[in-house]
């Protein structure tokens, strides 16, 4: 019996999210272990790095599972992407070191969200991007991602993953940029509140919008009473792109 970690990528439009939830519910968590069961598996439930909300997508989410199996790491995943349905695969697979896990082993998370600026739908892009129009003044949405890089409490934005717990988040980067013809933002912090980047992108509209400024944000963040009330950002322009770890 060995302790394996794959990563994983899916589409989530046809997903209720990633956690495993009432039978019949299509989740990424049920595909994966009905795959796994497939190739042996006995274990009662995966481990993952996080739990992505329906409709959120992924490239770099890691899960980890006890098999025994008895060939090569890479043949484990072609095992399992013959067993997956077509908007899951498994990217990658190695044996993990001893005491892994993909959650509480994690140093940092690397989220991606975009947004297609344009007046008229675009029906190839929004399955994978937030269309909103007019278009938001980048250089203000920049300058309020800025004020997000440090060590603050997020509760305005966001709650833990687990009751009454701390929501102190420590985030790396955090910037916007054009890519042709999308605008992307991308956040790295150690971990994430529940919905917590979907409310800051949403919150950075406003000020690319003149709603709200970047020292509007800045007073969220110093603020450990106060809470942003304003709408989420759509669920298919967020990606997880990747989990890292120390070894």
């Amino acid at each position: 019996m060995e302790l394996y970690k794959s990563i994983i990528a899916y589409d989530g439009t046809e997903f209720r999210g990633f956690q495993r939830q009432a039978q019949g519910i299509r989740t990424v968590q049920a595909v994966v272990e009905d795959a796994l069961r497939n190739v042996g598996w006995q274990e009662r439930s995966i481990m993952a790095a996080g739990r992505t909300d329906a409709g959120v997508h992924a490239r770099g989410q890691v899960i980890a599972f006890e098999l025994a199996w008895q060939h090569e790491a890479i043949r484990l995943t072609q095992a399992l992407n013959a067993n997956l349905p077509s908007d899951v695969a498994v990217r990658l697979t190695n044996v993990a070191p001893p005491g892994f896990h993909p959650r509480f082993s994690a140093k940092r998370r690397c989220y991606r969200y975009t947004l297609i600026t344009s007046p008229v739908r675009d029906p190839l892009g929004e399955r994978y991007a937030w269309r909103i129009w007019p278009e938001p003044k980048l250089d203000a949405m920049e300058a309020a991602a800025a004020t997000l890089v440090g060590r603050w409490d997020f509760v305005a934005f966001g709650r833990a993953p687990i009751p009454d717990g701390h929501t102190v988040r420590q985030v790396f980067r955090a910037h916007w940029r054009q890519e042709r013809e999308v605008l992307v933002f991308e956040i790295e912090a150690d971990a994430f509140l529940y919905h917590m980047v979907r409310r800051l992108v949403a919150a950075m509209l406003d000020v690319g919008a003149g709603r709200l400024s970047a020292h509007d944000l800045q007073v969220l963040l110093e603020d450990p009473e106060l809470r942003w009330e304003g709408q989420i950002a759509a669920a298919q322009g967020l990606c997880l792109e990747a989990v890292s770890y120390d070894e």
